[in-house]
């Protein structure tokens, strides 16, 4: 499963438009889900995005207060496109996608799980598998080096990491058969060499 957080100011998401849902201070958050994803995923991500440190604290330092403390509020909106690919091509594949009914599943579970860690009052849904119109005022960082004044802070998170390469079982290794790893000097005598 993967999440895209946007910090904002304010955000909203309409459908014909019609004005769905709205929050102010807080996180704008696209949720995809892949086809292997499930439940557990979905909570792991629901805490890392209540728990994230997106805000300054009183003095001014960066990236030390998350949503609750800052009592801001959060919307949510499903995004199958967080899994489009384009490796040939100039079309966007989607076949990492979660096919609709686990994708509503894993997101519906998503979305509560969001409630459920918060503030009911403050999470904010759009409607899954609609045309949404997402607007949004972008919260970015001010008096960092690294960012300029006008930048948005935008995070992805993602549940699919690369996976470790197994190590080697000894156990089925070939005892007969000798490996050699690094490099390795040896010294010859000298009356060997004449």
């Amino acid at each position: 499963m993967k999440v895209v957080i946007q910090r904002v100011k304010s955000a909203s998401v309409s459908v014909d438009s019609e004005l769905i849902s709205s929050i102010g201070k807080g996180l704008l958050v696209f949720a995809g889900v892949g086809k292997d994803d499930n439940e557990k995923e979905a909570e792991t991500l629901v805490n890392k995005v209540l728990k994230a440190k997106f805000w300054p604290d009183e003095n001014g330092v960066q990236w030390k207060k998350n949503v609750k403390e800052i009592e801001g509020e959060i919307l949510c909106v499903s995004q199958f496109t967080l899994y489009g690919k384009m490796n040939k091509g100039n079309k966007p594949s989607f076949h990492e996608a979660a096919s609709p009914e686990t994708a509503r599943k894993v997101y519906d579970h998503f979305f509560t799980k969001m409630s459920d860690g918060y503030e009911p009052d403050r999470v904010k849904n759009g409607v899954f598998q609609a045309m949404m119109e997402v607007e949004l005022k972008n919260d970015g960082p001010v008096g960092v080096d690294y960012c300029s004044e006008d930048a948005a802070v935008t995070i992805e998170i993602s549940t699919n990491l690369p996976k470790k390469e197994p190590k080697e079982n000894n156990a089925d290794r070939n005892p007969n058969e000798h490996e050699l790893k690094g490099s390795y000097e040896f010294q010859i005598p000298a009356e060997l060499l004449q």
